[in-house]
C-alpha cells in the first residue's frame, strides 16, 4: 500500500500540543482570570457605541458604581487589581479596544512607581499604549489621570512628582490626550496626603477620595451619549 509519509496520529497529537500550549499560555498571563470575568460580564450587557471606558489599576477596580458618580452616563469598568502600564498594554484588545469607547480614562503608573521603574520606562510604556489606542480608535480621546498622594507610598514622593510632570508633559503634545491632576487636590495646606480620604490600607481611597476624583473628571464626561 503507497503511504503519503505522514503518520496522521502523530500530526493530530502535536496539534493538540500546540493549541493545549497556547491556551495555557494564555491563561498563565498575569491578571488573566481576572480579564476573562471582565470580558464575559460586557459579553452579556447591551453596550453603547462610543461609550465612556475607565480603565487601570485598583484604585479604578475600586470605584464601584461609576454610573452613581457620573448621572445618565452609562460607565464602563474594565479596572483590574494592581495592574501595572505594561500589563494594560498586555490586555489592551480585551478591557479597551473591544469595547470601542469614544472616552477612555487611564490609571496606570501609581504600581510601576512603587515597583522601581523609572520615569522613562514608564511613559515609553504609555507612549505605546496610546499608540495601539489611536491606531484602532483614531477617534478617541485619552484622559491620563496622574498618581494619586498614597500616605502608604509617601516615601517615594519624588519620584511621583517626576512621574507626573512627565505624564503632564507627555499628554500635552498631543490634543487627543488629557491629563487630569488628581494629586494636588487630595493635599492638605501642608502639602501631605489628606488621611481622610482613604480606606485603612492608606493606599485606596473611600468614598470622600473618590468624591475629590469625580470633581476632577467630571467636565470631561458627558451627562449623555448620542
Amino acid at each position: 500500500m503507497k503511504t503519503t509519509g505522514f503518520n496522521l496520529p502523530i500530526l493530530t497529537l502535536l496539534f493538540l500540543i500546540f493549541n493545549t500550549s497556547l491556551t495555557v499560555a494564555q491563561e498563565t498571563l498575569p491578571f488573566q482570570k481576572e480579564v476573562n470575568s471582565i470580558v464575559e460580564k460586557y459579553q452579556k450587557q447591551s453596550l453603547p457605541n462610543g461609550g465612556i471606558l475607565f480603565t487601570g489599576s485598583s484604585s479604578i477596580k475600586m470605584w464601584r458604581e461609576l454610573d452613581n458618580y457620573f448621572p445618565g452616563t452609562p460607565i464602563i469598568n474594565t479596572g483590574f487589581g494592581g495592574s501595572q502600564t505594561h500589563e494594560l498594554l498586555m490586555h489592551l484588545d480585551d478591557l479597551v479596544l473591544y469595547l470601542e469607547p469614544s472616552r477612555i480614562f487611564i490609571y496606570e503608573g501609581d504600581n510601576d512607581v512603587n515597583a522601581g521603574k523609572s520615569t522613562e520606562e514608564i511613559i515609553s510604556t504609555f507612549k505605546e499604549l496610546t499608540s495601539v489606542i489611536f491606531r484602532q480608535l483614531p477617534e478617541s480621546q485619552i484622559y491620563l489621570i496622574s498618581a494619586k498622594p498614597s500616605p502608604s507610598r509617601w516615601d517615594l514622593k519624588p519620584q511621583y512628582l517626576e512621574f507626573n510632570q512627565a505624564l503632564k508633559t507627555y499628554a500635552n503634545s498631543d490634543q487627543r490626550l488629557t491629563y487630569l491632576d488628581v494629586w494636588t487636590p487630595m493635599l492638605d495646606e501642608n502639602g501631605n496626603p489628606k488621611g481622610e480620604l482613604f480606606i485603612q490600607d492608606n493606599l485606596h481611597m473611600n468614598e470622600k477620595g473618590y468624591a475629590i476624583w469625580k470633581s476632577v473628571l467630571a467636565p470631561h464626561v458627558p451627562s449623555e451619549i448620542k
